[in-house]
């Protein structure tokens, strides 16, 4: 089993402010069409394929592997992303909320296994570390901060 956290400050010192409801938006934007937050040709699909009140459904390609997942929101408050089909079977997080002094911050949590693969194999340690690592989901989350505003600036995301 594959457990990986990661929590970033929302509005670290030198960075244009998000409010929680801009940081929502990004963080809706990108379960919605992954394609705007990740490198160029990383994900060359993203499409909502199902929608209802509860969660919505997306099929994409990303790095050349095909994916189905099981989207639900809570708003303003967490993006859960159930791995329906694809490499990995389990959950991946994005929460936001307030640390004990009032800041807003991003949080990453996973809880995956691999498809076919023995739990806790080489496979499983590889993704682990990758996980983990610098380039892994710390990074995803910052980037993930850096489009937004962006997003934000060229008035792709309401600022209010």
């Amino acid at each position: 089993m594959i457990y990986s956290t990661a929590t970033v400050s929302v509005n670290p010192e030198g960075e244009i402010p998000l409010t929680r409801a801009q940081a929502w938006a990004g963080l809706v934007l990108k379960a919605r069409d992954a394609r705007l937050f990740l490198p160029a040709g990383l994900c060359t699909r993203c499409d909502v394929v199902e929608e209802s009140a509860t969660h919505f459904v997306r099929e994409a390609t990303i790095g050349g592997t095909d994916l189905r997942e099981i989207i639900t929101l809570e708003p303003q408050r967490k993006v859960t992303f159930f791995q329906a089909t694809g490499p990995r079977e389990g959950a991946i997080v994005n929460e936001l909320f307030e640390d004990e002094t009032g800041a807003l911050q991003l949080r990453f949590y996973c809880y995956l296994g691999l498809r076919d693969r023995m739990a806790g194999g080489p496979e499983e340690q590889a993704e682990q570390a990758q996980f983990d690592s610098d380039n892994g989901y710390r990074a995803a989350l910052l980037s993930t901060l850096r489009r937004t505003r962006e997003l934000l600036a060229a008035s792709e995301i309401a600022s209010s």
